[in-house]
């Protein structure tokens, strides 16, 4: 497993986590900011997410905020983990509704760019989502396909994870909009994985599960879900038999170059 700089904070006897006044100011520069940027941006489900969790502006949520609000609305619930956790971690939890929140917050120096998730992308990236029922089953789901995977599997249902929870964006009657946390998170490449400068991809499973990525590049591909619905209508078929298929026919040739030594 990868290696982190960052260490997850403990919470005291009674559940609290405190974080000093400078990880609050981080958090509320964060949100501040990605809120106007994802103004005409974000898909409607996710803004109905955030109006649904209130999450402050003044300081780092506390996981039992967003407790209430999941558990009231698609009995999902976050949980505190450390910085990076193994696969198998990541599947248990899914498979049991349970969201992983990592509990530290990037450094000012690292405010637009992290490889690791901190709380900021879990919380305000996809937790808002995690209130919707659609992308609530799919996830649901996908926990539970990659807890029965094989290691060979788990590399293509990561890919399907990536193009869509994390990277996905979806067409709405009032335009192209975003859902992927990795996207919802990032000011950077909320403009640009709406411009005109990536690839547009129609949402396939297959070809996503086929489509190779880098975590430390603006992606140069984004799939393109018809409705939200999508995820949830997945979510009923046989996911496994594609990732099957996937497998026979290989991966497609990668759409960056390759990363520097």
């Amino acid at each position: 497993m990868k290696t982190t700089q960052y260490v997850a904070r403990q919470p005291d006897d009674s559940g609290f986590i405190h974080y000093p006044d400078a990880e609050h100011a981080v958090w509320h520069t964060l949100i501040t900011r990605q809120l106007k940027v994802l103004e005409g941006r974000a898909c409607q489900e996710y803004l109905d997410g955030i109006d649904q969790l209130g999450l402050p502006h003044d300081r780092i949520p506390q996981l039992g905020e967003v407790n209430a609000v999941l558990q009231a609305t698609t009995g999902w619930q976050v949980a505190r983990v450390p910085a990076l956790i193994p696969f198998q971690t990541f599947f248990e939890l899914l498979a049991n509704r349970q969201f992983p929140v990592a509990t530290f917050i990037r450094r000012e120096d690292e405010l637009d760019y992290l490889q690791e998730p901190d709380i900021f992308h879990e919380i305000f990236g996809h937790c808002p989502l995690l209130t919707n029922p659609w992308f609530a089953a799919f996830t649901h789901t996908y926990g539970k396909l990659g807890l029965q995977a094989s290691k060979e599997e788990r590399v293509y249902l990561a890919r399907l994870y990536w193009m869509t929870i994390e990277f996905g964006l979806v067409d709405t009657p009032q335009g192209r909009r975003i859902y992927g946390g990795g996207i919802l998170s990032s000011p950077k490449e909320t403009v640009y994985s709406l411009s005109d400068t990536p690839e547009h991809q129609a949402f396939d499973p297959l070809d996503a599960m086929r489509t190779p990525y880098r975590i430390d590049i603006l992606q140069p591909l984004y799939f393109v879900l018809p409705e939200l619905k999508r995820l949830f209508d997945l979510a009923q078929e046989d996911i496994m038999a594609m990732v099957h298929r996937g497998m026979q026919l290989g991966l497609h040739a990668p759409k960056f170059p390759p990363k520097a030594a």
